[in-house]
């Protein structure tokens, strides 16, 4: 009795004490300088803007170490074919090919450091962080050796970065204060349209602390969304199109330029 009497008060006196305040962590909270890119005839490429705040509440002690920031950007999903080629009875043709299916169609990676720098290679690998760690799903038959199979994935990622679709950019996310920061994310003029995803990873002590996610949308707009629409939607109509306007052209040129 006396037993149970003894918990009920301590049960009391807990409920009648103030709740402390608990430690939540690090926030990260991220934003895009647009939320859409808009395609037309003069698009020459452009840049979008990634900048945040790590935000910390009062009980939360601080950590030894500097904070670091990775961003990555992630464009829709693509099917690419790769191709070697070889030289056969004196001449260089496509010999070979490889497709990868469900690859982004851009991606960039933007670090404060390098990432080995920030974490270890494990953690990068489980984000899926950095050109090294993209799982390249191949499609169809097998390359025999892991050496084919290395030099097709090399020959790929080397194709997306000289196309400007792909890239891994250290020391390029710039803290404009002890918590805010910022960077800036090219966009070539070959960007593929769809929706991006845009996500922000907060780092300590090789440690992911917290991560965001934004969504940019890259959309052709005018006569180029249409000629995209009917090439998608209606390719043998397009084709047709295609040819007569050839046609066309060429006859005219042929008036055009007619001697007497």
């Amino acid at each position: 009795m006396i037993h149970n009497l003894a918990l009920y008060l301590l049960s009391l006196l807990f409920l009648a004490l103030p709740l402390q305040q608990t430690a939540q962590g690090e926030t990260l909270v991220s934003a895009l300088s647009a939320h859409e890119v808009n395609i037309t005839s003069n698009f020459t490429g452009t840049e979008i803007t990634v900048f945040g705040e790590i935000s910390r509440d009062a009980a939360t002690v601080a950590r030894a170490g500097s904070y670091d920031i990775v961003v990555v950007v992630e464009g829709p999903p693509e099917r690419v074919t790769t191709w070697r080629k070889e030289r056969i009875f004196g001449l260089w043709i496509n010999a070979a090919s490889k497709t990868y299916t469900n690859v982004p169609s851009f991606y960039a990676v933007h670090s404060t450091r390098p990432l080995l720098d920030i974490t270890e290679d494990n953690t990068l690998k489980v984000q899926r962080t950095g050109l090294v760690n993209l799982p390249l799903a191949p499609f169809g038959v097998r390359l025999p050796t892991a050496e084919d199979r290395r030099a097709f994935r090399e020959a790929f990622l080397q194709e997306r970065v000289d196309l400007g679709l792909y890239a891994e950019r250290p020391d390029t996310i710039r803290f404009l204060s002890s918590t805010l920061f910022a960077t800036s994310i090219p966009l070539p003029a070959n960007v593929p349209v769809g929706t991006f995803t845009v996500t922000s990873y907060l780092y300590n002590g090789g440690i992911v602390l917290a991560q965001e996610t934004q969504h940019l949308t890259v959309a052709k707009k005018g006569f180029e969304q249409f000629t995209f629409d009917l090439a998608n939607d209606n390719p043998a109509l397009y084709g047709i199109i295609a040819v007569v306007l050839a046609l066309f052209t060429g006859w005219l040129a042929g008036v055009i330029f007619r001697k007497d």
